[in-house]
């Protein structure tokens, strides 16, 4: 199944690949269920998750039901317990980049959400946008989720300064990024243009650098306030191996 899984994501089109998912997903998310682990996002188990990767595989990490991934399951769990995303009683103003299929109709359903997506490609994108040149009036939003999107863009400085510049005064920002902690430095070359050596170095093939530690004072150049939220700490170890979350992943909260 690894490697069925790893050649569908390295030569289906991404906007293919999601109507597709649609048609699959139910049948998998049937044959997967059991009671050891548990997607928070909508309280299904399996017993097991899928695994996923496009270079290098990693096992138990997919949720067969909302199709998501680590990072999606922890922001779940970051906006439900720790900020009033859906819980505010004035209408927030939401941005989302590349909306992902596990959060794309929860947040179109939420009644306290004013809620647009974005994307060059995606299908689910309101509004065909690029993220260095946006259509969005200066102080626009509450809220803007953009995430695994910067390691895709050449110019990330030009893209984090449009986001600052639609961000609304005290409003948050999350913007998540595959990142190596054990690194001090980002790394990029823009000689590589090949895909299969992008996909070697930088884990994907259309990724154009490795984020490193120093992405947080990066983000703060720019103008945001940013706490390095290492939540899978304050979740216990038990429900993190049950939600199949990784294990010191930080998220980056900004604010304006």
């Amino acid at each position: 199944m690894k490697k069925l899984f790893k050649l569908v994501l390295n030569t289906i089109p991404r906007p293919l690949l999601i109507r597709l998912s649609y048609v699959a997903r139910p049948i998998i998310a049937f044959s997967l269920k059991g009671n050891k682990y548990t997607d928070p996002i909508d309280g299904k188990s399996f017993k097991s998750m899928l695994p996923y990767g496009y270079e290098t595989q990693r096992n138990n990490v997919l949720s067969p039901s909302t199709l998501s991934l680590e990072r999606h399951r922890l922001l779940w769990l970051y906006l439900n317990k720790e900020t009033d995303f859906f819980s505010s009683k004035e209408k927030k103003k939401v941005l989302h980049f590349a909306p992902e299929q596990a959060f794309y109709k929860l947040f179109r359903k939420q009644k306290n959400l004013d809620y647009t997506t974005t994307d060059l490609f995606s299908p689910l994108a309101d509004v065909k946008a690029d993220i260095c040149d946006l259509p969005f009036k200066d102080n626009q939003y509450d809220v803007i989720l953009c995430n695994h999107v910067l390691e895709h863009i050449p110019d990330d400085t030009k893209a984090m300064q449009e986001l600052f510049r639609v961000l609304k005064p005290g409003g948050m920002a999350v913007l998540q990024i595959p990142q190596d902690l054990s690194r001090a430095t980002t790394f990029a070359d823009d000689s590589i243009t090949d895909q299969k050596e992008r996909a070697k170095i930088f884990g994907q093939y259309d990724h154009v650098r490795i984020y490193g530690r120093d992405y947080f004072d990066k983000l703060r150049s720019i103008g945001f306030k940013v706490i390095e939220e290492d939540y899978t700490n304050k979740i216990s170890p038990e429900l993190v191996e049950k939600y199949c979350l990784a294990k010191g992943e930080i998220i980056p909260v900004c604010f304006k």
